[in-house]
């Protein structure tokens, strides 16, 4: 049973606690207000304004469980604070780990602070949870995926529209790569797991995928060097480090370029251009 009160004074207790620098949010001028606004909250968690006041004047329906994973995410919960939130709401905490999309806030105030720099975190399975702004003008929106396709390793060896952004020589390990990550990921989780579904998903799909799987290859890896295809900016090569969250399985991808290189000149335009221009790319069949 939803409790109210109780939902109505964690969500103002939360969202006062938090400053709009916390969540990547500008600080603006004359700001009175103790805490973030709540429109701002409810931006942050993509419902409207009014929906999220009413929650806090403890009235409206129910939320359902994926709103309150929303305001969760939103809120920048921990673990502890987002299974409160589900239990106030009248709900069952969803499961913890692997298959987990609630993003950590540490990882969410790195991501927050990465302003000028392409950046996603992903799951395990290579689902985007989230991006930078310079990570969907590199990229294209890839949170906007669902079903398997949310899985890149899926896109890659079922939409050839997909590859369009990798350097044509780096596609062979590039399925490498990922037939490589998905079986340690299988081995890991069992034959039940959402991984061992997706490998007999894309075993039932693709001649490649079969053929790279059939090599049994573990621990294959990228090199030093990314080269991605922009479509307006040619060739970027670019140096990705990784930041993990084991609680989660979540890692947080950052790509930079060396300094005064062609790559680092076109990051900068990059940040100009923006995403404006790539709300459709990369094309999507799913």
């Amino acid at each position: 049973m939803i409790d109210r009160a109780g939902l109505a004074e964690f969500l103002r207790r939360r969202r006062e606690s938090l400053q709009p620098e916390d969540v990547g949010l500008p600080r603006g001028h004359r700001r009175r207000t103790s805490g973030l606004r709540r429109e701002e909250v409810a931006s942050l968690c993509h419902i409207s304004t009014d929906y999220y006041s009413r929650l806090e004047r403890e009235r409206g329906p129910q939320p359902s469980p994926q709103m309150i994973a929303s305001l969760a995410q939103g809120l920048h919960l921990s673990l502890d604070e987002r299974d409160h939130l589900f239990r106030l709401a009248g709900h069952n905490p969803p499961a913890r780990g692997a298959s987990s999309e609630h993003v950590s806030p540490g990882l969410l105030r790195v991501l927050d602070r990465l302003t000028d720099t392409p950046a996603e975190i992903v799951t395990e399975l290579g689902e985007t949870l989230r991006q930078t702004p310079l990570g969907v003008a590199l990229t294209g929106d890839l949170t906007r995926y669902t079903g398997p396709a949310r899985s890149i390793g899926y896109r890659w060896f079922t939409d050839p529209d997909q590859r369009a952004r990798y350097h044509p020589d780096d596609h062979a390990l590039h399925s490498r790569v990922f037939a490589s990550g998905l079986r340690r990921v299988v081995t890991l989780r069992g034959p039940d797991s959402s991984a061992a579904q997706l490998q007999r998903l894309l075993a039932a799909e693709s001649d490649e995928f079969r053929a790279a799987w059939q090599e049994h290859e573990v621990g294959v890896g990228y090199q030093n060097v990314k080269r991605f295809i922009h479509p307006e900016l040619g060739l970027l090569e670019l140096t990705c480090q990784t930041l993990l969250d084991p609680e989660q399985s979540h890692s947080l991808l950052v790509y930079t370029a060396v300094p005064g290189s062609e790559s680092h000149q076109k990051l900068q335009l990059l940040s100009v251009i923006g995403a404006e221009h790539l709300t459709s790319w990369p094309p999507s069949s799913g």
